[in-house]
């Protein structure tokens, strides 16, 4: 008998470490799973269980298969039958050197689909999870490439294939592992998403801090229950599991004293991507200095919790998100650009460490580090108000020549609908031309990012051709359109250089040539001529610079090309 409790023992033992042969518990022992191990371990609870599977979702810049698996009660696996259920998708290992996820999400799945209450935790939800999303960064496996982690003894590397860093890729979609991901995303519509991370940066008691959707930003009819209701819940459930949690710290300044502040995420993040399709966003940041361990359970307790949080209200959330589509269909003017207000803030109770001062035996200068022996609690600022600083109105809609194919194919992944111009056609719009911007000296995740974009507009009569697309923004993604196809949009098209060849002038003049004509329209225009002189008089450098003068006089007359410096995207208004 005893022989029999024994070996019932350790049958029950290995069971819950393993899968197959595959340990998924290793994180105990400071190891991750690697992408291959990962992916098998999924395979193998394809195999057993009939409501999950593994799909092949496409292929990475690496050239090896993105998955996505899902838990899916109703068995249909094909997106289709999810509208009454919540849709919960965990996004792992966009960073692989921050692998907490992929050993929290193999267990969270596989403890999920045994557990003996099973059917009642996943009556009202489907769940997806991206097993390892970087996968070339995964494959580039190392020890030491994150300075100042914990942990664990091997992992991935932050770039991909291409060395993009893909939790900035998800407008632009430069990737492969980005256009798997649309598809994934579209896929599911889910209703809330995780992206599991781990952080740098200060050091503070919490082994999880919590990166939410800016709430200013997200729709109103998603922020204020998620304010309301999920945030204090989860906050309060993660607390007893040993694991308090408080809001991502960004310090205001040097170490969190001076106060923190809740990130903005823009469409270039994977959360802010997600809320342009009113999916409430979080992404959670284990810190890198806890052990692994701590990490990885603190992630698994997260998921297992709003996963719960997700079946038992599911109702409320299909509703809410409802809503919100149907908000942004009657809303009429859309905010862009976004600044934090820093006369806002609430006080926050924060498990903090004492802040030591001393000379640096390295550099000499005075530095200081954290004091770990020496923990405190304290009251500290928390701005989390952020106001918008641009806002457009919305179009009846847009129409892009059909020559920015790169664009128009972004825009069909993203689900937008457009049709395209039966015949060549004269159209009156509304055109901007780009005033002012400031472009990057440095490339940034492979593009020389713009910023600061000013237009201004004109009515024009604009001849398109056949093929040309018509964008209407009476359709569910609008608010994806509008900050992809405003110019002035943080992460819009124009920002991420799409359309920089409008930023060129094609055409110019020889001035031995141009100085007659450029007399002649100045004779022949009185008020130009005015303006022109008036000009020289309160501008030194113009006044002294004869091709400045002549080039100003180009500008302004009938040979100066109409397309230089013209967005070409055009606005359409129906009346």
């Amino acid at each position: 008998m005893k022989n029999f409790i024994s070996a019932l023992t350790i049958t029950l033992f290995v069971q819950v470490l393993c899968i197959g042969q595959i340990s998924i518990q290793d994180y105990k022992r400071n190891h991750t799973l690697t992408y291959e191990k990962a992916v098998e371990a999924y395979q193998k609870l394809d195999d057993r269980f009939e409501d999950a599977r593994l799909i092949e979702m496409g292929h990475a810049d690496c050239g090896k298969p993105l998955h996505i698996f899902i838990i899916d009660p109703t068995r249909q696996f094909n997106g289709d039958g999810y509208q009454n259920r919540t849709v919960l998708l965990i996004n792992n290992g966009i960073h692989p050197g921050e692998p907490c996820g992929v050993d929290a999400s193999i267990n969270f799945a596989n403890d999920l689909l045994k557990d003996s209450h099973y059917s009642q935790r996943i009556s009202n939800t489907v769940v997806g999870i991206i097993p390892l999303y970087n996968v070339g960064g995964a494959l580039n496996r190392g020890c030491c490439s994150r300075a100042n982690q914990n942990g664990p003894e091997n992992y991935g590397f932050r770039g991909n294939a291409r060395n993009l860093d893909l939790n900035r890729d998800f407008i632009k979609m430069d990737s492969e592992n980005a256009k798997v991901f649309t598809k994934i995303f579209h896929f599911l519509d889910p209703d809330i998403i995780v992206d599991t991370h781990t952080s740098n940066g200060a050091d503070y008691q919490y082994t999880m801090t919590l990166l939410t959707t800016q709430l200013d930003k997200l729709n109103p009819q998603l922020s204020i229950p998620v304010k309301s209701k999920l945030l204090p819940e989860l906050e309060e459930k993660m607390n007893q599991k040993g694991y308090p949690i408080c809001p991502y710290v960004n310090t205001m300044q040097a170490t969190p004293d001076s106060g923190i502040y809740a990130y903005m995420e823009s469409p270039r993040y994977c959360t802010g991507y997600a809320s342009l399709f009113n999916t409430i966003g979080f992404t959670t940041e284990t810190h890198m200095w806890k052990p692994f361990a701590d990490r990885v359970q603190s992630t698994y307790e997260f998921l297992k919790i709003i996963q719960d949080y997700a079946n038992k209200n599911s109702s409320e959330i299909i509703g809410a998100r409802k809503k919100a589509f149907e908000h942004d269909s009657a809303k009429n003017v859309f905010p862009l650009v976004w600044k934090l207000d820093t006369t806002h803030y609430e006080m926050i109770q924060f498990m903090g460490y004492e802040t030591e001062y001393y000379k640096s035996n390295v550099t000499g200068l005075e530095t200081f580090r954290y004091n770990r022996d020496r923990p405190r609690t304290q009251k500290i600022k928390y701005y989390n108000k952020y106001i918008p600083m641009v806002a457009v109105s919305k179009p009846s809609h847009y129409i892009l020549p059909q020559a920015w194919k790169e664009v128009q194919e972004r825009l069909e992944k993203n689900g937008v609908k457009m049709t395209r111009l039966k015949s060549d056609s004269n159209v009156m719009t509304t055109a901007y031309f780009i005033q002012d911007h400031r472009t990057a000296n440095r490339p940034y995740e492979g593009h020389y990012l713009h910023k600061g974009i000013k237009v201004t507009t004109k009515k024009q009569l604009i001849s398109f051709f056949k093929g040309d697309y018509i964008i209407p923004t009476a359709q569910r993604n609008v608010r994806f359109i509008i900050e992809t196809m405003e110019p002035q949009g943080v992460d819009s098209y124009f920002a991420w250089n799409f359309f920089d060849e409008v930023l060129q002038q094609k055409e110019y003049f020889s001035h031995y040539i141009f100085e007659k004509k450029a007399e002649e329209i100045l004779n022949t225009q009185p008020i130009l001529k005015t303006e022109f002189n008036e000009l020289k008089a309160t501008d030194p450098d113009f006044a002294k610079n004869h091709w400045n003068q002549l080039y100003w006089i180009y500008k302004h007359s009938e040979n100066y090309e109409p397309s230089h410096l013209r967005y070409p995207v055009f606005r359409v208004q129906n009346d």
